[in-house]
């Protein structure tokens, strides 16, 4: 007997592969770009969100282009080398697009943008393999919400959660409760998913979404100026579908 159509399971998290023809019109775009705008800025982000991302994007959209995806499709389009380069000097930006970054291209001058970027940062929650900014410890007595304002309880129908995520609650009037203090987490230890999910649970925020020019290219005279004095991004565990790993990303 023939199985039935109706069953047949559809991922809904399945994305289209990218086609050679998507990312032709892609590198086409990038070399499009790099001949309207007068610098073009490499970039890396710090705690990547695709909200945060996309913040910076609208705030951007009227002034300059990001791009954000792979960085083999935005250097090939830029061209790695001399001979290969849309324009004159900017494959000496193209050889350091490695890893995770982005590109930004715009007409603002060099000091706009970097104050900019400077005071533009987004506190968000750690994922599992960030290193714990600060030692975190829940009091003996009720497990508490710290983000409401005052702090507030958890729910008595929360405390299974609770329990399952490594906390040794009991019921105190209805109010999931810790006999003893408990180290949530250590600084400068990685975080479990466990740590991570009861950080969000409370409302604790450990990192920050921030983005840091590493250098930028000028179309007048063809040179690649480096930033010095930026921070220091720490390693993160990204998704990929979550996060950008897309070729392209503008909206």
């Amino acid at each position: 007997m023939p199985r039935s159509k109706r069953s047949k399971l559809v991922s809904l998290t399945k994305v289209e592969k990218k086609t050679r023809e998507h990312k032709g019109a892609l590198m086409k775009e990038l070399q499009e770009n790099a001949e309207k705008w007068k610098y073009c800025w490499l970039f890396q982000v710090g705690a990547m969100r695709n909200t945060h991302l996309k913040t910076v994007r609208k705030l951007w959209k009227d002034s300059a282009r990001i791009f954000f995806g792979r960085s083999a499709v935005m250097a090939k389009a830029l061209g790695a080398t001399p001979e290969e380069e849309c324009r004159m000097g900017i494959s000496k930006l193209a050889k350091q697009i490695q890893g995770q970054v982005g590109l930004l291209f715009t007409d603002s001058e060099p000091d706009e943008v970097l104050e900019w970027f400077a005071d533009f940062q987004q506190p968000d929650f750690a994922r599992a393999g960030n290193i714990a900014a600060r030692t975190v410890v829940l009091p003996a007595g009720p497990v508490m919400r710290t983000y409401s304002d005052p702090p507030e309880p958890f729910p008595h129908n929360e405390e299974p959660q609770l329990r399952k995520l490594g906390l040794s609650t009991y019921m105190n009037k209805g109010v999931p409760s810790l006999h003893n203090p408990h180290t949530l987490c250590e600084k400068g230890k990685k975080l479990s998913s466990e740590q991570a999910q009861l950080l969000k649970l409370i409302g604790e925020k450990m990192v920050v979404f921030r983005v840091s020019l590493t250098c930028r290219w000028e179309a007048a005279s063809g040179e690649v100026v480096q930033i010095e004095g930026q921070p220091a991004l720490p390693e993160e565990v990204v998704d990929a579908e979550e996060d950008g790993g897309d070729d392209e990303m503008d909206e």
